[in-house]
This record gives structure tokens, sequence and C-alpha cells, in this order.
């Protein structure tokens, strides 16, 4: 059962970051080369669809973190796990206002302000795919001791 948690925790934390990472790399800077109106009507179906498939991975991989270590895995799927865990209260604390005023109705989508929203939330992204990646090294790490 340890093996099978830590597996599951890994390959959640290792998804997630995975997908945050090329958010970050590809994705968003992509958008931010179309013209303001265009990347905010980009960004929103790409921010909703994301959603359902992160957060499953963040939760899981923290659930799964969190009992490899009870079942005497070590403090290392502990760490790990709030790391991958720390993503969901980034989200709904830190990135969430951004997100809602990009998302509101009758927003200027070619505004400044929409710009400087969408440069923001690259950059407050960006500290979820740090996290991510964290994560999925202790992991790793974890595994590769474990053996």
């Amino acid at each position: 059962m340890l093996e099978a948690l830590q597996l599951l925790a890994t390959l959640g934390a290792a998804l997630f970051a995975g997908a945050a990472i090329y958010v970050n790399v590809a994705e968003h800077p992509a958008r931010m080369g179309l013209d303001t109106r265009s990347a905010a009507l980009q960004w929103a179906p790409s921010y909703q669809r994301a959603t359902w498939m992160q957060a499953p991975l963040a939760v899981v991989s923290f659930l799964a973190g969190v009992g490899a270590w009870l079942l005497g895995g070590g403090l290392i799927w502990l760490v790990a796990a709030l790391f991958i865990g720390a993503v969901v209260p980034i989200t709904f604390i830190v990135i969430m206002p951004t997100n809602r005023r990009l998302l509101a109705a009758g927003r200027d989508l070619a505004s400044a302000e929409t710009r400087q929203l969408l440069d923001r939330w690259g950059k407050l992204h960006g500290v979820r795919s740090i996290a991510s990646a964290i994560a999925t090294l202790l992991m790793l790490w974890g595994l590769w001791r474990s053996h």
C-alpha cells in the first residue's frame, strides 16, 4: 500500500507540474504575443478547462503523499505533499482575485489593465509551477531512497 501511495502521489505531482510548467513556458507566453483582447479571450476557456484537470491532480497527490507519510514513508513525503497541497490555497487566496477580475462581466478585454492582469496571472501561476516541481523532485527523491 505504501508503494502504491508513493507512486500515485508522484504521478499526480509530476502531471500537475508538467502541465503547470507548460503553461508558463509555452502557452502563456504565446498567448501574451497576441493582442490583449485575443489573449484574454483565449485565457478564459483555457483556465476553465485546466482547472478540471489540475485541481484533482493536486488533491490526489496531496492525499496520497500524506498517506505515504502516515504509513511510514518518511518525512519527505509529508513535506512533498505540503508543497503540492499548497497550490490549492495559493490558487484560492493569491490567484483567484486576479482570475475573478479577468472573468468579470463587462471587462474591457482590450484595456491596458487587462494586459497587466494577464501578465500578473502568468507570474502568479509560476508560483504553482515552482511548488509542484519541488513536490515532484522531493517525491522522486523519496522513491529513489526507498529502493
